[in-house]
């Protein structure tokens, strides 16, 4: 029951940080809005993990940590930035919910997890989706939309190979030390890049909405977030945690519309029904299949 009601509460959580990744992404870039995010969701858990630093298990796994901050947070964020400078946050956050497609197929690609047909046949549907949503208009993801659509899309994969790799990486390790980890080498990447790119926190735009949505994002969207997301990963699975997409772009949706003004379109909902309909399907056998173990066990 818990690890549902923190499924509802990430939710609601993620969808309004695609609202606060579009402000961001227009105040401090986006390697700032990288920075900014994972420095204030870190500040959150470091207390909490030097609190709990003597009980932390050894030795700790540092490379698979710094890996899995990388594709989970540094990475897959920098990109979601980037595509919100182009494309509406509610269109982010339907695309975003292609994630449980991408965790199926690098599954099967990457760490040799086996695909039904039925699986097959959902992930195929959800792509269908992902066109409905664009229009059909293919092209447009590898040329001129690339920076849109095509960034949100391997955000999505981001995702779907970190989840696989801290189930199959760091089983052991706690969820707060792997938050924190996470956080830290996503603000450190952060830092770098935008060093690189001749950006530094004296370039960004402050005001009121700035502030507001680093403390939402920060805090909410990528501190307590991220213990609610691995809380999920190690009481159900990388599949359960993921569905999290379900919710998210619904109530993106509605913060879009409320806060920025954003339209909802027929091919948005359209797009979003069929990718959800596509990962329910693909999801349903593998439920099945897990319940006939358990029966015969």
């Amino acid at each position: 029951m818990r690890a549902y009601a923190a499924l509802i509460g990430l939710s609601l959580i993620w969808g309004l940080s695609f609202v606060f990744i579009k402000i961001l992404a227009d105040s401090a870039g986006v390697w700032g809005t990288v920075f900014i995010r994972c420095s204030a969701g870190a500040l959150i858990l470091l207390p909490i993990l030097i609190a709990q630093w003597r009980k932390i298990e050894r030795p700790i796994p540092w490379k698979h940590l710094i890996i899995i901050g990388v594709m989970n947070a540094a990475l897959p964020w920098a990109l979601i930035a980037l595509s919100e400078t182009r494309i509406a946050s509610n269109t982010a956050s339907v695309l975003n919910a292609t994630t449980p497609v991408f965790a199926g197929l690098i599954g099967f690609f990457l760490f040799r997890q086996r695909l039904k047909l039925q699986q097959w046949i959902g992930i195929l549907i959800g792509f269908i989706g992902v066109l409905v949503l664009i229009e059909f208009q293919i092209g447009g993801i590898f040329g001129s939309e690339f920076i849109g659509v095509g960034t949100m899309m391997l955000g999505a994969m981001c995702y779907g190979f970190g989840s696989h790799y801290v189930r199959r990486f760091t089983p052991a390790t706690g969820v707060v030390l792997l938050s924190a980890t996470s956080l830290m080498t996503g603000a450190a990447v952060g830092l770098v890049m935008m060093t690189v790119n001749g950006y530094s926190v004296m370039s960004f735009t402050y005001n009121t909405s700035f502030w507001l949505s680093a403390i939402g994002l920060g805090c909410f969207g990528s501190g307590i977030a991220y213990l609610l997301f691995y809380y999920m990963i190690r009481q159900k699975s990388p599949e359960f945690a993921t569905t999290v997409t379900y919710l998210a772009p619904v109530s993106a949706m509605v913060w879009g519309s409320v806060l920025l003004d954003e339209p909802v379109t027929t091919s948005l909902i359209a797009g979003m029904v069929i990718i959800f309909a596509g990962i329910y399907y693909a999801n349903r056998k593998t439920r099945a299949i897990k319940s006939e173990r358990r029966a015969t066990a």
